[in-house]
């Protein structure tokens, strides 16, 4: 690694945009609003929403903005809109839970054990194989990508979104890197999830352990082509990534995690 200052990864710089449209706005605050009502359980699975005359009355925005809200919360599978029904919150099996904004809204309270378990038992699922691919098939790009993310990392640190960014650099290099176009689909989920999990951590644990040896680890046997040694580093990254979340959910430790093997 270069002790060298770096500048942050082009993708990870700031970009200003215009400003969006105040309608855009603010069905985009209702469907947060709501997104997080239901990811939380304040809305149960079948509960039918309050109807579109009453509900932009409440949100005090107009029945288009409602509207758009509502389309926005269909498409990420958390309401189904029926004639002469209305609209009805989504049992959990359908909801996109890789989706960025459904991860987020799951974190900005208190998120369920059990699907910070099942999160990281998709993490583990994916991402030690998809290290050690990487390992057997990375491009000089790719390893140089994973590089500079955590060069970012080492300068900028978990705490800030700027750092949060360049770990996320590193993620989306390596899952690239395994060369298979089903793991590649999972980027944008999983990379999401890391980011808003670590930020949940770094808000939450006064003092959270520090990650980036581990990724190192993870990084090294990469660029040493060790499948194996891959694979098991980020096995173990995995595991830290668990117990730090869980830690920072319940600080006094009354959580049970399940068993996991290996």
């Amino acid at each position: 690694m270069t002790a060298a200052p770096i500048q942050p990864p082009a993708t990870v710089r700031k970009r200003r945009r215009p400003p969006r449209p105040r309608s855009l706005r603010l069905h985009g605050t209702v469907a947060r609003d709501l997104g997080i009502r239901i990811v939380s359980g304040a809305l149960a699975p079948g509960e039918i929403l309050e109807g579109e005359i009453a509900a932009s009355e409440q949100f005090k925005v107009s029945r288009t903005a409602y509207r758009e809200a509502i389309r926005i919360l269909a498409a990420k599978g958390l309401v189904t809109s029926r004639p002469k029904i209305g609209t009805q919150v989504s049992p959990r099996r359908e909801w996109h839970l890789l989706d960025p904004d459904v991860l987020a809204w799951i974190f900005e309270g208190e998120p369920d054990e059990g699907l910070i378990e099942a999160l990281f038992e998709l993490r583990r699922i994916v991402e030690p194989d998809a290290a050690r691919l990487a390992a057997m098939r990375r491009s000089d790009e790719q390893l140089a990508r994973m590089k500079a993310g955590l060069d970012g990392v080492a300068q900028h640190g978990f705490d800030s979104e700027i750092g949060r960014r360049c770990d996320e650099q590193f993620h989306s290099a390596l899952l690239e890197a395994s060369d298979n176009d089903f793991v590649i689909s999972l980027t944008s989920g999983v990379a999401a999830a890391i980011a808003i999990t670590t930020a949940f951590k770094q808000h939450r644990l006064p003092a959270p352990h520090d990650a980036l040896p581990v990724h190192l680890n993870v990084l090294e046997a990469i660029e040493a082509q060790d499948p194996q040694g891959a694979h098991d580093a980020m096995a173990r990254l995995v595991e830290h990534g668990l117990r730090d979340t869980m830690e920072a959910r319940d600080p006094h430790g009354r959580s049970k995690m399940r068993a996991v093997c290996c």
